[in-house]
């Protein structure tokens, strides 16, 4: 009886092995239903990228993995995936032995960065200019009004704001998302300094002059133009961080 029993069981598995349309169940279809450590885990990362964001925990400093678990009120394998998607973001650096750090931007590291943002957001200007039609541009047009209101009241916050929603809006219409994924990424690890570029000495004004001439390229759909006034836009916001940061070591 064992025998046929395992013949029996033997002839079916082999028959399901040749047969594709036989239904089976894989551990991937049991468990599409179990999202909960999937959504922990992204909700941990994305508190730890707000409060390295806010500089509440600055640069340099070593992430407590036991006390963040007990602030969260979570074991600490989901703080460690966490940790795992902020690290492949830049945020922070993982070190063997030595635990885990939030990432800390030289000036080197500024620049290199700056210099590969120029010529991906200088991309995207040009093919906004190539592919934008009259509605994109109208509310592109909308976008930077937002800007010149907030210049008009020295809104530092708000033009901030108001310029991440402008770039967003070309990367959206240059549509194309390996280039936006790749432009999202570095604006992450640029968060991480210490200094705010609007808050050198006449930068705000001299931003929005810039987004007047980009604008403009755009609207004649100018595309040589455009690309080069996106690309000197983001160089002049390197130059006037490093502006401020001299200001400000040559009073500390």
């Amino acid at each position: 009886t064992c025998y046929l029993l395992d013949n029996t069981l033997s002839i079916i598995m082999d028959a399901t092995a040749e047969d594709d349309t036989f239904p089976t169940l894989s551990l991937k279809t049991m468990n599409a239903g179990r999202i909960a450590p999937l959504a922990l885990y992204q909700e941990v990362a994305e508190r730890l990228r707000q409060r390295i964001f806010s500089h509440e925990l600055p640069p340099g400093t070593w992430v407590d993995e036991q006390a963040l678990a007990a602030d969260y009120g979570i074991s600490r394998t989901p703080l460690r995936e966490a940790l795992k998607v902020l690290a492949s973001e830049g945020l922070v650096t993982l070190k063997p032995r030595r635990g885990c750090y939030v990432t800390e931007i030289s000036e080197r590291d500024l620049d290199e960065i700056i210099t590969v943002m120029a010529l991906l957001e200088g991309q995207c200007a040009a093919d906004t200019a190539r592919k934008a039609s009259e509605t994109d541009l109208i509310h592109l047009r909308s976008v930077h009004d937002e800007l010149e209101r907030a210049a008009d009241t020295n809104d530092i916050d708000g033009f901030f704001e108001a310029n991440q929603a402008f770039h967003q809006e070309v990367q959206h219409i240059a549509d194309n998302r390996w280039l936006t994924q790749a432009i999202t990424d570095l604006r992450k690890v640029i968060k991480l300094s210490r200094h705010h570029s609007l808050f050198s000495d006449g930068r705000l004004r001299q931003s929005l002059a810039e987004h007047r001439g980009l604008l403009d390229a755009l609207s004649r759909r100018d595309v040589a133009r455009s690309e080069q006034l996106m690309r000197e836009h983001i160089s002049s916001g390197r130059q006037a961080l490093a502006k401020f940061a001299a200001s400000r070591d040559s009073t500390t």
